[in-house]
């Protein structure tokens, strides 16, 4: 069974200081890179969001988020503790302003590269659990992959009490490994 890690959006605007940053986001750069590194994995894909100035997520556009990783925006960059050097697919994703795109399989066509590579299982990490990491980890399974979430190298942004569990719950429902 051939393995890719599926790092999602672990960008500058996500973790603490930037313009949506997640609790805790930048505590899972280690474990990231020792990941990445590992022999486990056969391919290592960043997925970042990509988004226009004017992506309909953004509170101005009547969406429920403020503007966050604008393409060629600073924040939009991935974490600058991430090590780009284990980095072998940075796949953009949200660039469609009509459409969310909090999934890596979002109109990327991320599943066809990773069957053509012959992979065939994910280990998906990342931020947020309770969106992006969610979104791309059902998808994958809906895609034909084994995946698998490693809970520990994901944190949620947790609008409401609760989502980062709920999040969980609701990938082990789609049949997602929880590690």
């Amino acid at each position: 069974m051939a393995r890719a890690l599926i790092i999602v959006d672990f960008q500058r605007d996500f973790t603490p200081g930037g313009a949506l940053g997640v609790p805790d986001g930048d505590a899972i750069t280690s474990r990231l890179n020792e990941l990445a590194a590992s022999e486990a994995f056969s391919l290592v894909v960043a997925t970042r969001d990509w988004h226009p100035a004017d992506h309909s997520s953004f509170a101005r556009q009547g969406g429920p988020w403020p503007p966050h990783c604008v393409q060629g925006t600073v924040g939009a960059e991935l974490h600058d503790g991430l090590d780009a050097e284990t980095i072998d697919l940075v796949v953009d994703k949200g660039q469609d302003p009509a459409t969310e795109g909090y999934s890596g399989f979002d109109a990327t066509g991320l599943a066809d590269t990773l069957r053509g590579r012959g992979i065939d299982a994910l280990t998906v990490v990342g931020l947020a659990t309770d969106y992006c990491v969610l979104h791309t980890a059902v998808e994958g399974v809906g895609n034909g992959f084994a995946v698998r979430v490693e809970a520990g190298a994901t944190r949620p942004v947790e609008v409401s009490e609760g989502d980062g569990e709920r999040a969980l719950a609701n990938m082990r429902d789609a049949g997602v490994e929880l590690a």
